[in-house]
């Protein structure tokens, strides 16, 4: 185990698994998509984060099926790595306090720290606001949880009305709302995330970036408008740095993500990027973060 006096690691706040011997990814489909259809693990996962200075991580879902939770509970609770799960359940069922219960109540019930709901692919711009989804929402926060959104930017001015709305749960932005960054378009997003971050209770993801980019030639200099966006409205205090691991090879790297997020964030000061790399992840999902990157022994092996 890492000492207690280590100074603590990186946080990547957002990445996935899958097997697709277990489950199919039926939204990886295209040849676009094609070097994704692939299992990708903790074991895959790990030397590439220790590489580059990240001890602690977020495992998120990945697709709308209930099953998925347990088993990434029962990963984060053999693992050194991973130190919460954002997971599924569906917000719109009567039962979702006892849904919530029972993934609490089984092995590594204790790593749940999130739900999420693939939302950009709901075809009511207004889905959030429902009051079957308020509803579920109420009930997540009542569990001690946040919500992740994974929006689109014509859904974001509903996710800052159910921020509203719900003032007690915290709302975690996936992605920056995916901003347009391959056409170069500012707007009408930036005026919508200066919306949603105006409310205290929301905070955001810097993640995600290059896959909205043109996988193949972005720059850095595409990526700082909507970076700079995201950095002056929430502040770094409720920002933080997500991998997206494995989606974003897509387009880049894990070792390239990190140093575009950090040359994205140059303009802190230590104690700032501090906040982006580690506090506010810590703060948001009640993390352990754990010290310097080195391989540990599993705690299931």
């Amino acid at each position: 185990m890492t000492s207690p006096h280590s100074e603590p690691g990186i946080v990547d706040a957002h990445h996935h698994v899958w097997d697709l011997s277990v489950r199919d990814q039926d939204w990886i489909s295209g040849p676009e998509l094609a070097s994704l259809r692939r299992d990708f693990s903790l074991t895959d996962l790990e030397p590439e984060a220790r590489a580059a200075g990240v001890t602690t991580t977020v495992l998120v879902q990945t697709v709308t099926v209930p099953e998925e939770t347990p088993e990434f509970l029962e990963l984060a609770a053999c693992s050194d790595l991973v130190a919460g799960v954002v997971g599924w359940t569906d917000l719109t069922a009567p039962d979702v306090a006892a849904n919530l219960a029972w993934l609490h109540a089984g092995l590594g019930g204790e790593y749940l720290v999130g739900i999420r709901h693939q939302v950009q692919g709901e075809p009511d711009p207004r889905w959030l606001v429902r009051p079957d989804v308020l509803r579920g929402l109420t009930a997540v926060a009542e569990a001690g949880l946040v919500y992740d959104l994974v929006v689109r930017p014509h859904q974001l001015k509903a996710a800052a009305e159910a921020a509203a709305r719900l003032p007690e749960l915290t709302f975690v932005l996936d992605h920056l709302g995916k901003p347009p960054i391959a056409s170069g378009a500012l707007e009408p997003w930036a005026e919508e995330v200066r919306w949603f971050a105006a409310l205290p209770n929301t905070v955001c993801k810097l993640s995600g970036m290059v896959t909205e980019a043109h996988w193949d030639s972005w720059t850095i200099e595409d990526l700082k408008p909507y970076a700079d966006t995201v950095l002056d409205a929430f502040g770094p205090e409720r920002l933080m740095f997500g991998s997206d691991w494995p989606v974003c090879r897509l387009a880049a790297t894990y070792a390239d993500v990190l140093a575009v997020a950090r040359k994205l964030t140059a303009r802190l000061d230590p104690l700032e990027r501090h906040s982006v790399f580690a506090g506010t992840a810590a703060r948001t999902y009640g993390l352990t973060v754990t010290g310097s990157p080195g391989l540990q022994e599993t705690p299931c092996a």
